[in-house]
């Protein structure tokens, strides 16, 4: 089961018992991140946890095992690059997938902050799409979503 907003995670029967790593979603716009949530869900072998504020992502952190983190850029209280470098001082190894709407340039100082950073996926995207991103770059020996074309 996902978590939005600042529900703590529940894990579903299939994981109870064992540790799973999961993606961790995180994107203001609650309708966006609900649908995403469930497209992903229905289609990767792991759990998915959203979250609609970044300050309720940090705080799950260390009862999750997170193998990839996907953030929006722009956000109310803190940017997804900010997000990052907070998340990669307390999981260095996981890596992430930035989506945005919006046409932004980061300069090489930003970026140095945030090696975990893997891409930049512009809005709107086909979720397909990012669920390839996440098998490409999953921090684990079995990536969650199988990287055959003939899904689409």
């Amino acid at each position: 089961m996902a978590a939005t907003g600042s529900s703590a995670p529940q894990l579903s029967p299939q994981t109870q018992g064992r540790i799973t790593k999961c993606v961790i979603l995180v994107d203001d716009e609650k309708a966006y991140i609900d649908l995403l949530e469930q497209l992903l869900s229905s289609h990767l072998s792991c759990p998915v946890h959203s979250f609609t504020h970044a300050a309720d992502a940090l705080r799950a952190l260390p009862d999750l095992e997170v193998g990839l983190i996907v953030t929006d850029y722009n956000m109310p209280d803190i940017d997804g690059l900010q997000l990052l470098a907070e998340i990669r001082q307390r999981l260095p190894a996981v890596p992430a997938v930035m989506i945005t709407a919006h046409q932004e340039h980061f300069t090489e100082q930003q970026l140095a902050k945030v090696p975990n950073l893997k891409v930049v996926i512009r809005k709107p995207f086909k979720w397909i799409t990012l669920a390839e991103h996440i098998s490409q770059y999953w921090n684990g020996s079995t990536p969650p979503f199988p990287m055959t074309r003939n899904d689409r």
